[in-house]
Protein backbone atom coordinates (compact mmCIF):
# COMPACT_ATOMS: atom_id res chain seq x y z
CA UNK A 1 0.00 0.00 0.00
CA UNK A 2 1.29 3.57 -1.11
CA UNK A 3 1.50 6.13 1.84
CA UNK A 4 -1.33 9.08 0.34
CA UNK A 5 0.81 11.72 2.46
CA UNK A 6 3.40 10.95 -0.43
CA UNK A 7 1.23 10.53 -3.19
CA UNK A 8 0.50 14.31 -1.93
CA UNK A 9 4.03 15.29 -1.74
CA UNK A 10 4.82 13.66 -5.46
CA UNK A 11 1.88 15.97 -6.68
CA UNK A 12 2.94 18.83 -5.65
CA UNK A 13 6.71 18.46 -6.74
CA UNK A 14 5.03 17.63 -9.87
CA UNK A 15 3.15 21.34 -10.01
CA UNK A 16 5.94 23.19 -8.60
CA UNK A 17 8.38 21.54 -11.37
CA UNK A 18 5.80 22.06 -14.28
CA UNK A 19 5.52 26.21 -13.02
CA UNK A 20 9.72 26.19 -12.95
CA UNK A 21 9.72 25.26 -16.28
CA UNK A 22 7.35 28.23 -17.25
CA UNK A 23 9.27 30.31 -15.66
CA UNK A 24 7.39 30.63 -12.39
CA UNK A 25 9.17 31.66 -9.22
CA UNK A 26 8.46 32.03 -5.49
CA UNK A 27 9.13 35.28 -3.85
CA UNK A 28 8.67 35.13 -0.19
CA UNK A 29 7.35 38.25 1.17
CA UNK A 30 10.23 40.96 2.45
CA UNK A 31 12.71 39.30 0.20
CA UNK A 32 14.08 39.96 -3.06
CA UNK A 33 13.03 38.32 -5.82
CA UNK A 34 13.10 38.15 -9.72
CA UNK A 35 10.36 40.90 -9.76
CA UNK A 36 13.07 43.31 -7.80
CA UNK A 37 15.76 43.09 -10.32
CA UNK A 38 13.79 43.31 -13.66
CA UNK A 39 12.97 46.72 -14.42
CA UNK A 40 8.86 47.23 -14.85
CA UNK A 41 7.49 47.65 -18.65
CA UNK A 42 6.74 51.40 -18.86
CA UNK A 43 3.11 51.22 -20.76
CA UNK A 44 2.61 53.99 -22.93
CA UNK A 45 -0.43 56.19 -23.48
CA UNK A 46 -1.34 56.83 -26.96
CA UNK A 47 -1.35 59.93 -27.45
CA UNK A 48 -1.35 61.01 -31.16
CA UNK A 49 -5.09 58.26 -31.10
CA UNK A 50 -6.22 60.53 -28.67
CA UNK A 51 -5.53 63.99 -30.47
CA UNK A 52 -6.48 62.47 -33.48
CA UNK A 53 -9.50 61.79 -32.34
CA UNK A 54 -9.91 64.99 -30.54
CA UNK A 55 -9.44 66.76 -33.75
CA UNK A 56 -11.96 64.51 -35.52
CA UNK A 57 -14.65 65.20 -32.77
CA UNK A 58 -14.10 69.02 -32.80
CA UNK A 59 -14.37 69.35 -36.84
CA UNK A 60 -17.43 66.76 -36.81
CA UNK A 61 -18.83 69.48 -34.37
CA UNK A 62 -17.83 72.69 -36.14
CA UNK A 63 -19.06 71.38 -39.49
CA UNK A 64 -22.12 70.13 -37.81
CA UNK A 65 -23.01 73.41 -36.22
CA UNK A 66 -21.99 74.76 -40.02
CA UNK A 67 -24.89 73.08 -41.73
CA UNK A 68 -27.34 73.14 -39.18
CA UNK A 69 -27.24 76.96 -39.13
CA UNK A 70 -26.10 77.72 -42.99
CA UNK A 71 -23.14 80.00 -43.29
CA UNK A 72 -24.30 83.19 -42.97
CA UNK A 73 -25.64 82.76 -39.68
CA UNK A 74 -22.60 80.59 -38.81
CA UNK A 75 -20.38 84.23 -40.10
CA UNK A 76 -22.39 86.12 -37.96
CA UNK A 77 -21.72 84.87 -34.96
CA UNK A 78 -17.88 84.38 -35.20
CA UNK A 79 -18.00 87.84 -36.13
CA UNK A 80 -20.24 88.66 -32.93
CA UNK A 81 -17.62 86.64 -30.97
CA UNK A 82 -14.83 88.38 -32.50
CA UNK A 83 -16.28 92.16 -31.16
CA UNK A 84 -15.98 90.74 -27.46
CA UNK A 85 -12.98 90.30 -25.09
CA UNK A 86 -9.66 88.41 -25.24
CA UNK A 87 -11.55 84.93 -24.72
CA UNK A 88 -14.52 85.56 -27.05
CA UNK A 89 -11.59 86.40 -29.56
CA UNK A 90 -10.00 83.12 -28.62
CA UNK A 91 -13.70 81.30 -29.57
CA UNK A 92 -13.90 82.85 -33.04
CA UNK A 93 -10.98 81.98 -34.12
CA UNK A 94 -11.49 78.40 -32.97
CA UNK A 95 -15.13 78.59 -34.37
CA UNK A 96 -13.95 80.22 -37.83
CA UNK A 97 -14.80 78.78 -40.81
CA UNK A 98 -11.82 76.55 -42.20
CA UNK A 99 -11.87 74.14 -45.21
CA UNK A 100 -11.95 71.53 -43.16
CA UNK A 101 -15.21 72.43 -41.72
CA UNK A 102 -17.01 73.31 -44.85
CA UNK A 103 -15.99 70.23 -46.37
CA UNK A 104 -17.66 68.05 -43.35
CA UNK A 105 -20.59 70.26 -44.14
CA UNK A 106 -20.85 69.64 -47.44
CA UNK A 107 -20.30 65.81 -46.37
CA UNK A 108 -23.15 66.06 -44.18
CA UNK A 109 -25.24 67.95 -46.74
CA UNK A 110 -24.55 65.18 -49.65
CA UNK A 111 -24.70 61.95 -47.26
CA UNK A 112 -28.72 63.24 -46.24
CA UNK A 113 -29.73 64.43 -49.64
CA UNK A 114 -28.82 60.81 -50.71
CA UNK A 115 -30.69 59.24 -47.51
CA UNK A 116 -33.54 61.35 -47.93
CA UNK A 117 -34.39 59.69 -51.54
Amino acid sequence: MSDPNLANFYGRIARIERARAKGYGFEANGTLGRSHYMRPVRQRRPLLRVLIFAFVCVFGLKGTILYNIGPESFDARVARLESGKEFDKLGAWLMQADPVTVWVARQIGDLRTRLEI
